[in-house]
This record gives structure tokens, sequence and C-alpha cells, in this order.
């Protein structure tokens, strides 16, 4: 990519006094470091006057910088969202980030609909529908989802209702109680939405009147010689009492507040956050902060809340921290126009808040002193084992690595994969998958010459263009699943489009099992104990699984779609319903014609023709 030379000078003296973001780049054009000013003249200049003191990471990304631009805003509000923004995009190498992205779950009960269904969501919208949450475990808000659709017999179809269809057929909840099918008209809306508000009472923590019935229930039952039913309610009694003794009460205000603890040591920073809703503690969950060691703790603070509350679509009235923040006010004007409503940054200094917020914070100190050790050992896995294929194959500032492998049976739908590793972890965003399209039969090395003759020209293409796409991005080393052949083949495409890449083989013994590696026309043995082995070996095997799931799939789809397509009467839109209902053919094959019409809602004379078109053959 050809740029011209920046004058540093000029462009210090063009800087506006307004407010904005600016965006600090290296040489190779990476966006090093994101950050927000009131006066974009005043704090850019800061960083290449000599008199202004820096810590050692600054002086470190000052040196780096070959140019910056930056984005006027009319406010420094507009500035912090920019900058936010701009941060989780470009994940800048300096700045203090959040290595945890995690999207927390949410109970949804679909007010606006006539029937109303509770439902698992990731997403908070300004809709007519009841959220509860966040939660912090997936699990447990789907097993709770589960056991409310059981205790209330609500509908978990998304038929649109009341249905003017007056021969619907009721699905399967039906049949086992677990559903009142509001979709043929069994019971009244009014009816229905009582249940509902039974719901949401549960949902808001009212267990003890389901508890007393449940077990006025089973008693019943169980006097009645039901056992078989007593014991379906003894299950779902203590299905509620597993979620109300998880909910436990922290203070009777029933207000949603968030309490941020830090803990730190001279390498590592844990953020620890205890979760209130309602008045209630429903989870806590602790994150990972990078860059963050030369930080004070109101820097570290100020970057875990505008990260964490820009990635969470709750934001509670009260936020409890250790220290007032810097930027305080701004944060809190932020938060009030993305939440909506009021929401405080507060320090407590005494009471059960202050006790919260300490325990939030012991918590942190644990977790750092019980995962040091962790810490330490998954370094050793991924860049300790960098570092070592450094030192074999003599390279420096080793950090992205790109394994390609192929995947046919004799010749058919052949598939290339492409894995990437970024300090010695898988990206698996930036995995690629290719159908390969020049290649009939089962000839790897022309498969494979394809595949990254692709994956080089697109990356080529985009850097030409200025278009940062998936392919721009280039190997600091390339492995090969396979030896001297694929190098070769490897290099042969390298040379051709001019570009200088080191190639890697990894030559596997009769039994497939990685012996050496193969490297500037020699093979290099390899201790087979070391990390760095361990770490070839997980790359060529993530490299042919993906490959191999990839021609799997493709082979799944092409049997499934040429049976399915030869049944009389079934179309694209039957075919798409069988293949969401049935697992596989042979579960299809192997159902009456009862199960094919109450799992799709086929009319039976359709279900008949498939049920036959099986028997037939």
């Amino acid at each position: 990519m050809n740029m011209e030379p920046f004058d540093f000078e000029e462009e210090l003296k063009k800087l506006p006094a307004k407010p904005g973001v600016y965006l600090m780049h290296d040489d190779k054009d990476t966006i090093i470091y994101v950050g927000k000013a009131i006066s974009l003249r005043n704090r850019v200049r800061s960083y290449f006057r000599k008199s202004t003191k820096k810590t050692p990471k600054i002086e470190k990304m000052v040196s780096l910088i070959a140019r910056f631009e930056y984005i006027v805003t009319d406010s420094e509000l507009e500035a912090l969202v920019l900058e936010n923004n701009l941060i989780k995009e470009h994940s800048p190498k300096y700045n203090t980030m959040l290595k945890d992205d995690k999207t927390y779950p949410y109970i949804k009960v679909t007010m606006g609909e006539a029937y109303p269904r509770v439902l698992f969501s990731r997403q908070m919208k300004k809709d007519k529908s009841r959220y509860f949450g966040p939660y912090t475990s997936a699990t447990a808000v789907k097993d709770t989802i589960d056991l409310i659709n059981k205790l209330y017999r609500l509908r978990t179809c998304n038929k649109s209702l009341p249905s003017t269809d007056k021969n619907s057929r009721p699905c399967l909840n039906y049949h086992i109680k677990q559903c009142s099918a509001p979709c043929r008209g069994e019971e009244s809306r009014e009816e229905y939405r009582q249940r509902v508000s039974q719901a949401l009472d549960f949902l808001n923590g009212n267990y003890a009147p389901l508890l007393k019935e449940l077990e006025d229930k089973m008693t019943r039952a169980a006097e009645a010689l039901e056992f078989e039913e007593a014991a379906k309610i003894r299950e779902l009694y203590f299905g509620v009492k597993s979620v109300a003794q998880k909910q436990k009460i922290t203070n009777s205000d029933g207000e949603n507040k968030d309490f941020i603890g830090l803990a730190r040591n001279e390498r590592d920073v844990i953020i620890q956050v205890f979760f209130v809703r309602e008045g209630k503690l429903i989870g806590r969950e602790h994150f990972y902060m990078k860059q963050a060691v030369t930080e004070s703790d109101g820097e570290i603070l100020e970057s875990f809340v505008k990260q964490f509350y820009a990635g969470t679509p709750f934001i509670p009235k009260e936020i409890y921290l250790k220290e007032v923040l810097e930027e305080a006010s701004l944060l809190e004007a932020w938060l009030k126009e993305k939440s909506g409503g009021t929401v405080r940054l507060v320090v407590p200094l005494k009471g059960q808040k202050e006790k919260l917020l300490e325990l939030a914070t012991e918590n942190a100190k644990t977790i750092l002193q019980k995962d040091s050790e962790k810490i330490k050992r998954e370094e050793m896995r991924t860049l300790g084992a960098v570092k070592e294929l450094e030192h074999l194959l003599g390279l420096a500032n080793l950090n992205r690595m790109e394994a390609f492998d192929i995947s046919n049976i004799s010749g058919f739908a052949n598939v290339g994969s492409m894995v990437v590793y970024e300090k010695g972890k898988p990206k698996r965003s930036d995995y690629r998958k290719f159908r390969i399209k020049s290649v009939s039969g089962p000839d790897d090395y022309a498969c494979m010459k394809e595949v990254l003759t692709r994956r080089f020209l697109h990356g080529l293409e985009e850097r030409e263009q200025e278009d940062f796409g998936k392919f721009t991005v280039f190997p600091d080393l390339l492995l090969m699943d396979g030896g001297k052949g694929q190098v070769n083949i490897a290099l042969g495409v390298l040379e051709e489009l001019n570009i200088h890449i080191p190639v890697c083989g990894m030559v596997k013994d009769d039994n497939h099992r990685t012996r050496g590696l193969y490297y500037k026309g020699v093979e290099m043995p390899i201790d087979t104990r070391s990390e760095g082995f361990h770490l070839i070996t997980r790359i060529q095997d993530e490299a042919h699984r993906f490959a191999i799931e990839y021609h799997r799939s493709l082979r799944t789809k092409a049997q499934v779609h040429s049976v399915l397509d030869e049944i009389p009467g079934v179309g694209p839109a039957r075919r798409r319903t069988l293949m969401r209902n049935f697992a596989s053919i042979d579960e299809l094959k192997a159902s009456s014609v009862t199960d094919i019409a109450e799992k799709t809602g086929f009319p039976l004379s359709v279900a008949e023709k498939i049920h036959g078109f099986f028997r037939e053959g």
C-alpha cells in the first residue's frame, strides 16, 4: 500500500481546538491507539512534546506512531461514544481493553403479542416485551424458561395468533399437556393472560404461593395413590425451589445496581462485577483487563465502565465503585443518554453497599490469586510455544500463523480450510472455507494451489483498493499440512504473486502424527514434549477438523436434499420444515404417519405420502 511520507510538524499545526477522537497508526497502518479529547490540538500535541511526562507504555506507543488522523465532534459526549465504537471495532494494542466480549442472556416475555411467549434473548430491545435479567448463566435461563412453560402451559410456537385457520392442528406439547393450545381456541385470551400474569409473578421472585400450591397438589396426588402424577409435581416443586434458592436477597429497596470490584498485581488486573436486580444478587462475573498494569485504578475503572456498558443492553440505576472517577459527570451523561434514565456512579462509604463492594473486591482478589498459575500455564501453551517456534525456525516477531488443509472423498466436493492462530491462540473469526472450483478429482496439490492463490489474490486486491477485508492481513508464517510437496506448492504460489512469507511444513509419520517440521529444504526434528510441538499439533488438528467439518456439511446437505426432493408433494417450504423437525433421514424413515403430521403440521394426506415414499423404496 503506497502512502506519502507523513509530515508531523505540518499536521500538528492543523489540529483544531475542538472536541473529537484521534487515531494513532503504526508503519503498517494498523491503528494502535484511539483516544478522545476536549481539545484535539492540546491533547494530540502533548504526545509529541518532550517536556510532557509519559508512562513507559505511552513512550513505547509514541515511538511506533507513523501517522495520526482525527475526527471532530460537536461535544465531548459525542467523542466518548465515537471513541468507544472505534476501540471496539479496531481493538488497538495500546488501549486498555476488556479481554472478554460477553453478551448476557435475558428472559423475554412478549407482552406485545395477544398470546405472549417466554423466550431466551441476548438483546434487550425497546419494544412491548418485559425483560428479566441479565443473568450470567445461559443454561440457568433456559432451565427457568422450560420450568415456566411446564408450570403455566404457555405456548412455545411462533404462530401468529389469534389464528384464522379453524382447522389448525395442535402440536405435540398440547398432547403431553404442556400447552393449552391457544392456536385452536381451547381457552380465551383472558384466561391465557392470567397464566402469563402468574408467570410474571414467578419471574419477579414471588415463589411462596406457587410452592404451597405444588406442595398441596403433590400431597393430594399421593393420597389418591396417583404416584406418577405426584412424581411429576415433585419434579416441578424442586425445580421452583432450586430457582428460588439461587436468588439471594441483598437489600429490600428493589433497585437495580452493579458493584464493581478491582484487584491487581504487577502483571494482571481483574474486575469483578456483582449484578443486583430487583434487590436480589442474581450473579457475578469477572473480567481481565489488557494493557492495564501501568494505569491507575481510576483509569482502569473508567475504561471498564465505558467498554462494558457500551456492550450490554441493560444499565442499572446505580453503579458502585471504590473511587471517584475523573470523568464521572461525562460518563453519567453518556449512561443516561444510553439507558433513557438517570444513572449514578457512587462511591459508598459505609453500610451494606460498602460491604457488598468490598465483597466484590475480595472476590476479584481471590480470582487473581487462583488464576495466576493458570494464566502462567496458558502463557506457556501459547506465547511460550510461539517463542519456541521462533527460536527453532530463526524467526522474530512471530504473531499470526495460518494453516491450510484439503478434504475430499474420491474427489467428491473438494474443499479447503484456512485456520488462523494469533499469539498461539485460534482466531476463529478469521477462519475461512473454500469450495474448490478448478479441480474435479482427488488432487490435493492442485486443490492447495487454488486455495492459496485465491487467499492471497484476495488479500492483494484488498490492499490495492485500501479495502480492509477478511484477507487483508497476511501471516508471519504459513503452515502446510504436509512435507516437501505441500511446502513447494505454497512457495510457488507466493513467488508467482511476489509475496515473501516463511513457509513451514508439518511432516507426519506413518501413523499420521507430526514428527517434525520441513523448513528451508530441511526436515527439522522437534522435541515432542515441548510446548512448541503441542502447538503445531493443535494447529494441524484444527485445520484438519475444520476442513472435514465443512466437507461433511456439504455431503449431508447433498444427501438430504437429493432424497427429499424426490418425495411427491414436498417442495422447498415443506423440505425445510422436514429438515427443521427431523435430525436425520433415518429418523424421518422411522417415524409414523402421526409423528410426521404432529411434528410438521402437514395434512395427514401429505404425511402419508412421505411415509409411503420410504416404504416403497
